[in-house]
């Protein structure tokens, strides 16, 4: 297994992984049900603490930021230890997608992604349409595909039977810090889900991921209410424990 896909357990939580609480996708028992990015912190060192702070075993960044940027390195280096879960920010059309879940797969040696394929950049709304293109292909191209979707039933459930390892509905606009827009469609999601359900996006404070958890999500994503946040680091830790208590 590639030292990317080795996870945050050893010095997590790795006694907690063997537990009944153990979140499981795709076969691999993560014991955090916290996801992190990396974008959009004051420095890569502050990015590596809040991290750290979170417990978070699954670090998601977009492929082609840190390609472009040039920090691919430096960032691997300072998250060594962390399951990278590449993401395809940037892309609006299911072609770009699938070309850069592709480059992931090489630079990374990592067939895990989330797919994101934005319909209007001004808000970052998925498009669906080409966003069910791009899973079905990287599906069946044995990669491990965790969508980045609307807080639609249907879409996450035709999502679910594409093969795709989780869902990833929005719980408001990207980087909104709104928190959960309609708690009724994620708890409907949830409720009748056949993957594992991750609220992504719009979580701006610990009692949103409360909320988002008692709503039947597994686990939460967080980037920007860290990265933004008067102090990460503890705003990392804060985000922890509103897992833990949801």
């Amino acid at each position: 297994m590639n030292h990317h896909d080795t996870t945050l357990a050893q010095t997590n939580a790795a006694e907690d992984a063997t537990g009944d609480d153990a979140l499981e996708i795709a076969g691999i028992r993560l014991a955090s049900r916290l996801f992190i990015g990396t974008a959009g912190y004051p420095s890569q060192e502050i990015m590596a603490q809040s991290v750290r702070a979170s417990g978070a075993e699954v670090v998601t960044a977009s492929i082609r930021r840190v390609s472009l940027q040039g920090h691919g390195s430096d960032t691997f280096q300072k998250l060594k230890g962390a399951r990278f879960l590449p993401n395809t920010a940037g892309c609006e059309t299911a072609r770009d997608a699938i070309m850069t879940a592709e480059l992931a797969r090489e630079a990374l040696g990592t067939s895990w992604i989330k797919v994101e394929v934005i319909g209007d950049r001004e808000t970052l709304y998925p498009d669906v349409t080409e966003l069910l293109e791009a899973c079905r292909h990287l599906v069946d191209d044995g990669f491990t595909v965790l969508p980045y979707c609307n807080d639609d039933p249907v879409i996450c459930e035709r999502l679910a039977d594409l093969g795709c390892a989780a869902v990833m509905p929005m719980g408001s606009l990207i980087g909104s810090g709104m928190g959960i827009a309609n708690p009724a469609n994620i708890e409907l999601i949830c409720r009748r889900a056949k993957v594992p359900v991750i609220v992504d996006a719009g979580i701006g404070t610990a009692s949103d991921a409360v909320i988002a958890m008692e709503l039947g999500a597994v686990a939460c994503l967080v980037n920007t209410a860290v990265a933004k946040a008067d102090d990460p680091v503890r705003m990392a830790g804060a985000m922890r424990h509103a897992v833990e208590a949801g």
